[in-house]
């Protein structure tokens, strides 16, 4: 069975793959409970998610990075591979897990912004936006949109022109400065995938965010924390969450 590794900076652990029905479930594998980042563990903040698992695929059709894709490219429907929502969570009305239109997607951008980040999605014309949006009870709000475009190239050239990498490139909305995240180190990073991680810095505004691009072939996922009022959002819960939405795209 193929291994893949939780990389957690809290695990140093091996998840092994086991078949559940027509998908893929990740099974636990001589793992204690604290050491697994979907299960939640009593203080450390992370949040309960359910088991995950892959969706199946059309028949034929490889994983994204198997050695009979080298184009990369994700046959599943896009929408299962969103990560689902944590226990207590109160689900979005406007990302619930399907498709979703550009504009939608563009909410996410400064107003001033979006006009110019609409030109950049009409030029690279993505294939399907999917998101899944929910609210925590200590009003963490987390959204997370998964764009597929026709090609590897695509994705790369539009993480490019967004300017993501050193810097956050094009600012989200409710963001002020918006640095690299010295918390994300190399030890969380999944083979294949590049993870782009930043933290809005002090002083903030009325809510802090935590955000993330993460770049896996013909893909990218933006994965977003916001919590209201003058407390930092948790660190812990959102590296879990850009970890496990990472685990999916694999």
């Amino acid at each position: 069975r193929r291994v893949l590794r939780a990389v957690a900076r809290w695990a140093a652990a091996a998840m092994a793959f086991g078949v559940l029905g027509t998908g893929t479930a990740f099974g636990i594998a001589s793992l204690e409970r604290t050491d697994v980042p979907g299960l939640a563990t009593e203080g450390d903040g992370r949040w309960d998610y359910p088991e995950l698992s892959l969706p199946a695929l059309p028949a034929g059709s490889p994983r994204p990075f198997s050695p009979g894709n080298p184009a990369e490219i994700h046959h599943a429907d896009l929408r299962e591979l969103l990560l689902p929502a944590p226990a207590g969570a109160k689900p979005d009305k406007k990302l619930t897990g399907g498709w979703i239109s550009t504009e939608t997607f563009l909410d996410a951008y400064r107003k001033q912004d979006r006009r110019s980040v609409a030109q950049l999605l009409k030029d690279a014309a993505p294939r399907h936006i999917a998101a899944r949006g929910w609210t925590m009870p200590d009003g963490t709000t987390s959204r997370i949109y998964l764009v597929r475009f026709n090609s590897t190239a695509f994705a790369s050239r539009m993480i490019d022109d967004l300017n993501v990498g050193s810097s956050a490139g094009t600012p989200l909305a409710r963001t002020d400065t918006t640095d690299l995240d010295p918390a994300w180190g190399s030890a969380n990073d999944i083979e294949n995938l590049s993870s782009f991680v930043f933290a809005e810095q002090a002083p903030f505004g009325a809510e802090h965010v935590r955000q993330a691009y993460t770049l896996a072939g013909d893909t990218i996922a933006l994965v977003v924390h916001e919590r209201p009022g003058k407390r930092e959002t948790a660190r812990i819960p959102f590296q879990q969450t850009l970890i496990l939405q990472n685990q999916l795209l694999a």
